[in-house]
């Protein structure tokens, strides 16, 4: 590393995929700089519904599936290790979470889609179970009628991701990490074996870059050599006033957070940039959660919102080095709260490494030019 060089790694974007690499670098001694582009981003980091999920994560890639299951495996030692340096409790809590089912038939369609997800070859194995209503009613006891079942699995949880973003930032700070917001990163010139970077403050020289924008990666990478095939995809949010602790399984459009609100989520949708709020979509969010827990009818809803979700075409992460300019990076995924503790604790070293280790090659981007051409 060139001592002209005014950081050893620039990472551009400062949600929780970047500050959870900038943290993980820091913890290794290095010099880091976040650049943030500032509140004009869609910050999904801020409207995500806060899940640590492990079932139904990998269909077609059972790479991403093991991925996942890593990263929920260590999170106990993130949130432990975060609260330790900045005493900033995330509330991360694995109790095991449910995907439910109204009526029969859509349990069947949940039951068949996870037997396919573990018939993969070279599958990591996770335990999950089918839980019938019996079963249902004494682990959920406020479950509604249309509620036939469900799939059960032990390593799913949830978390504050404010607390969480804070903590990483509050961290990444005490370990001598440069964050710099409003400093939106207009170009990206590979330069004699580094990079400079023109920004809203000014020009910066770095010895690599890490990629961390978001949907913003789309703009950033070719700059790099590099293809974040990304898009926004909308999802919007329903919060309720505080309730007395009914729910003590995030299930997967519901939780209850730390502090008693019920947090509801059900929506996909393919909007380009538009984050506005649609009523349509919160009715049938609220209906469909009522009829799942039909408490929440006499709760009032103080909030919602919408927020762009960073999606690939396939669904799955992107992780990749340039060939053209080594030294810079991509990384992207809608998970950024799943897979916190894998980006900070093994990306990180990776990263720090210079270099990806072979069997991360599934989640290059160079697998939509092999779909392409197939």
């Amino acid at each position: 590393m060139d001592a002209k060089h005014e950081t050893e790694f620039a990472v551009i974007g400062g949600g929780l995929v970047g500050t959870a690499i900038g943290w993980g670098l820091a913890r290794l001694g290095k010099r880091v700089t976040i650049l943030d582009e500032g509140d004009v981003a869609f910050r999904a980091s801020r409207g995500n519904f806060a899940l640590v999920w492990v079932q139904s994560k990998g269909l077609g890639m059972p790479r991403y599936a093991a991925w996942t299951k890593l990263s929920s495996d260590t999170w106990a030692g993130l949130a432990e290790s975060l609260e330790g340096e900045t005493a900033i409790d995330v509330h991360f809590r694995r109790p095991g979470g449910f995907n439910l089912a109204l009526g029969e038939e859509e349990l069947e369609r949940k039951m068949l889609q996870l037997k396919r997800l573990h018939n993969q070859p070279n599958m990591v194995s996770y335990g999950y179970e089918v839980v019938d209503r019996a079963r249902l009613q004494t682990m959920l006891p406020e479950i509604g009628p249309d509620v036939v079942g469900g799939i059960y699995c032990p390593l799913d949880g949830h978390t504050n991701a404010l607390k969480l973003l804070r903590a990483f930032h509050t961290g990444f700070a005490r370990l001598g990490g440069v964050y710099r917001p409003a400093n939106a990163v207009e170009r990206i010139v590979p330069e004699s074996g580094a990079f400079r970077i023109d920004h809203g403050g000014g020009v910066m020289m770095a010895g690599r870059v890490i990629l961390a924008a978001g949907n913003g990666n789309a703009r950033l990478a070719p700059m790099l050599g590099l293809n974040a095939a990304v898009r926004p995809q909308r999802g919007q949010i329903v919060v309720t006033e505080r309730l007395k602790p009914f729910l003590n399984h995030p299930v997967m459009t519901i939780r209850q957070t730390d502090e008693g609100s019920v947090m509801l989520g059900d929506s996909l949708e393919e909007a380009g940039f538009d984050d506005t709020v649609g009523m349509g979509v919160i009715s049938t969010i609220a209906e469909r959660a009522t009829r799942i827990f039909p408490l929440l009818g006499r709760a009032n809803v103080v909030r919602s919102w919408a927020a762009l979700r960073v999606m690939t075409k396939d669904g799955f992460p992107i992780y990749d080095q340039s060939r053209a300019y080594p030294g810079a990076f991509l990384t992207t995924c809608h998970s950024g709260v799943t897979l916190a503790a894998a980006h900070a604790l093994n990306l990180a070293p990776m990263l720090a490494a210079g270099v990806l280790p072979e069997d991360f090659a599934p989640f290059s981007a160079r697998r939509f030019d092999v779909q392409a051409a197939a």
